[in-house]
């Protein structure tokens, strides 16, 4: 692996390269430093390194299907264009039924994952959650439930009037697996204030997180960029992560999370560029030396940057999907699901091993 790519001493990254073919943890300065460079091939293969170490050429993913109860929402982030007021055009809030009908389509005994996560409807009771959970358990036994972001979750101490332990032992008990990352945006209170001042603050998304890893649930962490935040915005917020992840080691992967603009508060903003995403996931691999896993979520990257992000730090890039509401509202062009058969060609062409996972990285086939 070393020495594959020559270093270009005006980037000021052998220092940087020292560290991680050494296993030393990088530091504030050092993330700064790669996000200064353009030197991405060096990045890529610094984080492909680091990556090999962990994983070897393993590259994960998973039959999952995602549902979106509701996109009626009290918060109507700045940042969001899924969010709906409740009389809005396009409004919408799924039944039971039209939840397990949604569940089934397909080929759901394939499925190992259910994702659920919506907005914050102002009218549901906390028991619409736990049913939702508890049927979905009861007709798919064996299928993992990941559902409900830390801004849900802590919505429903909010609706319920229950301390934030019980409401997720109620969760817990109703048959959730894990949670998803959403949410967490970037930790910063200034760009925090701009992009979405109606949620939970960075510290509360945390304080959700850490006591859902002491009931013992596994979950994923997430950043958006590509909108108001810079890069020091971007390091400080892995920096968080990873000093939250020395102390419960709850968190399986880090998923970089591309803004899309369209349809939000912030339309004029540019798309990020290709060579933003693969730079950030490789950071991300970098920074984040106690996270198991990097996860490139093609639905917002696109397969192609998905795939080649496969060298650059990544060895995860999701699931199946089958339908996502969420960033398509805010204008991504990529489908909204593809097949077992697509991941693991994708896979394969890029010179890696697919792996079928489930949610909580137990092998379920190789290829």
């Amino acid at each position: 692996m070393r020495g594959l790519v020559s270093i270009n001493p005006k980037d000021g990254l052998e220092a940087i390269a020292e560290k991680v073919y050494a296993g030393e943890r990088l530091s504030r300065e050092d993330g700064l430093a790669l996000y200064a460079s353009n030197d991405l091939l060096t990045i890529g293969e610094l984080a492909n390194y680091a990556c090999e170490k962990k994983s070897g050429k393993d590259v994960y993913f998973i039959s999952n299907r995602h549902i979106n109860p509701t996109n009626i929402c009290v918060n109507l982030c700045n940042l969001c264009a899924y969010g709906k007021e409740k009389d809005a055009p396009g409004a919408y809030t799924m039944d039971l039924e039209e939840v397990l009908r949604r569940a089934s389509e397909g080929d759901p005994q394939s499925i190992t994952e259910f994702h659920l996560v919506g907005g914050l409807h102002p009218e549901l009771p906390f028991e619409y959650y736990l049913t939702l959970l508890r049927e979905l358990k009861a007709r798919y036994p064996k299928a993992h439930l990941q559902a409900f972001t830390a801004v849900e979750i802590d919505y429903f101490t909010r609706i319920s009037g229950l301390p934030l332990e019980k409401v997720l032992s109620l969760l817990v008990d109703a048959g959730l697996g894990s949670l998803p990352g959403g949410g967490a945006e970037v930790f910063d209170p200034e760009v925090r204030r701009q992009i979405c001042p109606k949620k939970i603050s960075g510290d509360r998304w945390l304080e959700v997180m850490e006591v859902a890893h002491s009931l013992g649930l596994k979950s994923n962490a997430t950043m958006l960029y590509g909108h108001i935040e810079g890069p020091e915005h971007r390091i400080d917020h892995m920096l968080q992560l990873r000093k939250f992840q020395d102390r419960t080691g709850g968190f399986q992967s880090f998923i970089p999370l591309v803004f899309h603009s369209k349809n939000t508060k912030f339309p004029h903003l540019p798309p990020t560029t290709g060579f933003d995403d693969l730079k950030t996931l490789a950071i991300g691999r970098l920074m984040l030396d106690n996270f198991p896993h990097i996860k490139a979520f093609w639905i917002m990257l696109g397969p192609k940057i998905a795939q080649v992000s496969l060298h650059f730090g990544v060895d995860d890039i999701d699931g199946t999907v089958l339908e996502e509401r969420i960033t398509h509202a805010a204008g991504a062009t990529t489908g909204q699901a593809l097949t077992k058969a697509e991941l693991i060609a994708m896979i394969k062409k890029a010179g890696k091993n697919p792996v079928e996972r489930d949610t909580l990285y137990n092998v379920v086939q190789r290829y």
